[in-house]
């Protein structure tokens, strides 16, 4: 006999959820048979709102798309502004450029895993790996004066130096953080609480992870050596040695390991950084009007891959500017990941791709009659979600 399967609604609002995002789960029994995402709780309007902004004013706004990946942000900016202009920022920018995107991927990779075990229920694990993540947020207060929108890029190169005596504490705090995340490592392969929560869980293989466009530690967790800090070098990647980490457990608990391995990694790369940080100016003056043009522009940002594309006018101010974030390249393979497994499994693997919803969020309604097409007001975008929800 069979019996018909259920819709289980998994947010907006959900204790397994950091932000606002609806997921409309078929179960049968206690296994996911389908899925069914729904973004767009939290769109900003931050692309819009870039074209009543300076290029110099949207340096702040485009830094808070994101609190944990804000430099990757602004890195992405800047770089396409500065092709646009066909301008070289000096060498010196370029590595401060790279020491403060590898603690920042340090930062997240760490809030991260801390999260995760958080969501399997290993609170001890998770307040360690937030207690040492607060290592990596004073090294980038003492460089920026900020420990979250760090505001060191500007269009031209970055806004503040690293001294000496700032490189030898970074230095400091880089011995201290190896040493615990090495520590880590050894825990997650061997403690029985994560490996029964995570091995075999959120199974990804290569072809789909391919198919569905993957990103970041969820690609290379099923084994496929994309980074764009190798296959598309920015900043001084192309200068500085180091290994593009993958997995191929196609599991949760590959997920972690890509990320353990990749914050020892990046702690190499800023070592390397600071021992061949060239002398020289870090920033360069451009004009305030950018002449007509358009750019695509991408990085590694610790999700993954980061894309900003950028329209200019010849004026103060963008034409146009897209971003699209790591998270919303990401939903498609989560969808997969979580058919077949169980209800209980599905906070973990959601938190495998390390979601960024308030990233993702953005959306165009577009309105047909009578063969006409165009974009609706806010008014009206507001009275059709309330329907669409009542008919839900």
């Amino acid at each position: 006999m069979s019996y018909p399967t259920i819709r289980v609604p998994f947010g907006p609002q959900h204790p397994a959820l950091k932000e606002p995002e609806y997921f409309m789960f078929e179960v049968d029994g206690e296994r996911v048979v389908g899925v069914k995402p729904r973004i767009g709780y939290v769109h900003r309007g931050i692309e819009k709102a870039t074209e009543d902004r300076t290029f110099i004013q949207n340096l702040y706004l485009i830094e808070r798309i994101c609190g944990i990946c804000s430099h990757a942000h602004t890195t992405c900016y800047t770089q396409a502004i500065e092709e646009i202009l066909g301008v070289e920022i000096p060498p010196r920018a370029r590595f401060i450029r790279t020491i403060i995107a590898e603690l920042e991927r340090i930062h997240s990779h760490t809030l991260w895993i801390g999260w995760a075990a958080h969501e399997i229920g290993f609170e001890t694990l998770f307040m360690y790996f937030w207690r040492d993540r607060e290592i990596v947020m004073d090294l980038l207060e003492l460089i920026s004066g900020n420990r979250v929108h760090y505001a060191m890029n500007t269009i031209g190169g970055v806004r503040r130096d690293i001294t000496p005596e700032i490189m030898e504490k970074i230095r400091k705090g880089l011995d201290a953080l190896e040493e615990r995340m090495n520590y880590y490592k050894k825990i997650a392969m061997t403690e029985r609480t994560i490996l029964k929560r995570t091995t075999g869980i959120g199974i990804l293989k290569p072809r789909d992870a391919l198919r569905l466009c993957a990103v970041g530690p969820t690609l290379r967790a099923s084994g496929v050596e994309r980074d764009v800090r190798a296959d598309d070098p920015y900043v001084a990647y192309d200068e500085i040695p180091f290994n593009v980490i993958t997995y191929d457990g196609l599991d949760v608990l590959s997920r972690l390991l890509v990320r353990c391995d990749e914050t020892v990694e990046s702690i190499s790369i800023i070592r390397y950084a600071l021992d061949h940080l060239p002398n020289g100016k870090i920033r360069i003056k451009v004009p305030t009007r950018i002449p007509v043009g358009e750019a695509v522009s991408r990085v590694e940002a610790p999700r993954g891959e980061l894309i900003h594309y950028a329209k200019t006018n010849g004026k103060t101010k963008p034409e146009r500017y897209k971003v699209r974030s790591p998270t919303l390249a990401n939903i498609p393979s989560l969808c997969k990941m979580l058919v077949g497994g169980y209800i209980a499994d599905i906070p973990i693997v959601l938190a495998g791709i390390d979601p960024c919803f308030s990233c993702t969020d953005r959306m165009a309604f577009i309105k047909v009659n009578n063969g006409k097409q165009w974009i609706w007001s806010g008014e009206e975008l507001r009275r059709y979600a309330i329907k669409w929800y009542q008919k839900e």
